[in-house]
């Protein structure tokens, strides 16, 4: 397996799930492929051992009728609770299946018996390389359907965290496909309180207990996620006419739901583990490691804490400068260099994050910014027909926002970072350029060919 196309990380908490993908092997083989709400499409093929990822996507599309938009919108996951992989068409993967104890140990700190243990299974899941841009043009019932059951299991397991404000315009669409249109007079307010967590994550539906509880009534009080998906559930408008009037009406709500979430910038995204340094306390006590989620996509790289829940750093990639290091007695190191501040004065900062998959997060990053080279000058000629319209309970503005509410999860906290300025000789800090003219690294994506000055380190990359 190589790093440039595959992309490996943690998976989320519903997908933990300890199941297997073939229960037979011969001549015809039984084999289970899973979607993305965990139901099982049962296949029975022939020659599993020299079975392409891209026959068997073709094998499951034909099963689930989808349509040609399908090809590129997803691809084979190979996932278990340790580590998951999205499969390159020519990867064969019963062949990946049986070296996944070779892949743990070598991109897990999982323990010996946790490998030995562990199995994984075969989703058929977005693909990391599918524009946001082509999912909004999207038609097909069925196709939204899976994209919008894999963006509500990864809100609701917080694998993509959000305000609670957007938790309650996402979960007011889930009770919109679930529960029907809203109903003024309808004991709405006990349905929701019985699925809340079908609706929102699990920690904005946790309640009070004991005497405090009792005190204010034992609950009887919405609390403030479940009153906010009740006002947002309320205003979840119908579609009538338009575009859409030969559009089913869940597809229409479907959209709506994955048009909001592409307002978080790790949407679509891979998902990796890692480690950080926490700032120092004092100078006598080190501040230990902080785990971390790095996620990264078409338009760039997210660090977000994993206990926390929210943003620690987000880079575009002409925002960023990268390299990994894997020496034999030292832990695997991705290296993120970006522009930022010290004492007022403009710096290089450096953030080194810990982890046995840098290999695989380096040639996702390079292997993304190719694509999008690659892919730059057909975008810009079809932009001229302006930004898509989602018909639908959700109206979008005429540019998609950014999320800049004070405190936002999505907003980086540059200052919780612990990072190495760039220093000259050990001694001063040394002033830089705007807009990445100097970089310890020569792998970045530039927006002006030959605009780099690339600094060679003396000694290491801690130097100073």
């Amino acid at each position: 397996m190589d790093g440039t196309e595959s992309s490996a990380g943690q998976p989320g908490p519903a997908e933990r799930s300890h199941r297997s993908s073939v229960s037979s092997v011969g001549a015809r083989a039984d084999l289970v492929v899973y979607l993305a709400d965990d139901t099982m499409v049962p296949l029975a093929v022939e020659n599993l051992p020299a079975l392409s990822a891209h026959e068997l996507h073709r094998t499951i599309r034909e099963v689930l009728q989808l349509p040609d938009i399908a090809v590129d919108a997803f691809a084979l996951w190979l996932v278990s609770p340790l580590l998951e992989v999205q499969l390159k068409p020519k990867h064969q993967p019963y062949k990946l299946g049986r070296q996944w104890p070779e892949l743990l140990l070598r991109f897990t700190d999982a323990p010996d018996e946790d490998v030995a243990m562990d199995e994984p299974s075969l989703q058929f899941r977005r693909n990391v390389f599918f524009p946001k841009w082509r999912e909004l043009q999207i038609r097909d019932e069925e196709v939204l359907r899976l994209l919008y059951e894999e963006a509500k299991g990864n809100v609701l397991s917080a694998r993509y965290p959000c305000d609670i404000e957007d938790c309650e315009a996402l979960g007011a669409l889930v009770c919109r496909v679930q529960l029907g249109p809203y109903q003024p007079g309808q004991p709405a307010a006990c349905t929701l309180r019985e699925k809340l967590d079908s609706f929102l994550p699990a920690h904005l539906c946790k309640r009070g207990h004991g005497l405090f509880a009792a005190l204010r009534g034992r609950g009887t009080k919405a609390g403030t996620g479940e009153q906010g998906l009740l006002n947002a559930y309320r205003g979840v408008k119908e579609v009538v006419g338009g575009d859409s009037e030969h559009e089913h009406p869940l597809s229409t709500h479907y959209r709506a739901y994955l048009f909001k979430c592409h307002e978080l910038p790790f949407y679509g995204c891979a998902f990796f583990h890692g480690e950080i340094d926490k700032p120092a306390q004092s100078f006598l006590h080190r501040g230990g490691r902080k785990p971390v989620t790095l996620a990264i996509s078409l338009e760039g790289v997210h660090v977000i804490d994993s206990r926390e829940k929210h943003v620690l750093l987000g880079l575009r990639f002409q925002e960023l400068s990268w390299d990994h290091t894997s020496l034999e007695e030292e832990e695997p190191v991705l290296w993120l260099e970006f522009d930022g501040e010290s004492e007022g004065m403009p710096v290089n900062k450096l953030l080194k994050i810990y982890s046995k998959q840098a290999e695989l997060m380096s040639g996702l990053i390079e292997y993304c910014i190719e694509l999008n080279q690659a892919v730059e000058p057909a975008t810009l000629q079809d932009s001229g027909s302006g930004p898509t319209s989602v018909p639908g309970s959700l109206p979008p503005p005429t540019q998609r926002p950014k999320l800049r509410r004070q405190g936002s999860v999505v907003c980086s906290r540059i200052q919780h970072l612990s990072t190495i300025d760039y220093v000259d000789n050990g001694k001063e800090i040394k002033r830089v350029k705007p807009k990445r003219t100097t970089s310890f690294f020569s792998r970045q994506l530039s927006m002006s060919q030959g605009s780099y000055s690339v600094v060679q380190p003396t000694d290491s990359l801690e130097q100073g």
